[in-house]
């Protein structure tokens, strides 16, 4: 039996759950979200939480997964979801161009311009070396955030470019001189 499955997910009284079929709608103060759940495994409500349960053995891998993505759409409505990221190199920064556009400046021959897809946001500090991107489907929020992180992965040798904040680098030695 999947441990993570037989968790109840407990769904607070500002959350309104629609389970159609297999759709589950999820809607919150911060907005909606509707995730699929897959064939055999069923969402039932009981006294304030949701309770996953599957037909037979077969669907034991796809158990724990629909728990975990109907709680990350619970917990995505109510409290949202956030990445940080921080810029580390001289002349590496980041700023906003409009509402939906961001403009990373790293080291290469011309600034990248990287949009924004909608249900994402991104805020950026005053010195412009870390941004905060943030939303509700954490799917979205963690894909938007490792594309950041590919425009300039950090470098093993000098520890420059993007990174998530508290991520450990593990910084190589260069070429020994000659003897």
């Amino acid at each position: 039996m999947s441990r993570i499955g037989k968790k109840p997910i407990a769904v607070p009284n500002v959350v309104k759950v629609n389970i159609q079929g297999n759709l589950v709608s999820v809607q919150g103060p911060k907005g909606k979200l509707e995730t699929r759940v897959p064939t055999g495994i069923k969402l039932e409500q009981k006294d304030g939480h949701l309770v996953a349960t599957r037909e037979n053995e077969s669907q034991s891998a796809l158990h724990g997964l629909t728990r975990a993505l109907v709680f990350n759409s619970v917990e995505g409505v109510t409290n949202g979801w956030k990445k940080e990221l921080e810029i580390v190199g001289i002349g590496y920064r980041v700023e906003m161009k409009g509402k939906g556009t961001v403009v990373f400046t790293l080291g290469f021959s011309h600034p990248i311009e990287f949009p924004l897809p909608t249900g994402v946001e991104v805020q950026i500090d005053p010195k412009q070396t870390r941004l905060v991107v943030s939303g509700i489907d954490r799917q979205k929020v963690g894909q938007v955030a490792a594309d950041m992180r590919a425009l300039r992965p950090p470098d093993p040798y000098k520890n420059k470019g993007v990174r998530y904040v508290g991520e450990r680098l593990k910084k190589k030695v260069g070429k020994t001189g000659a003897k």
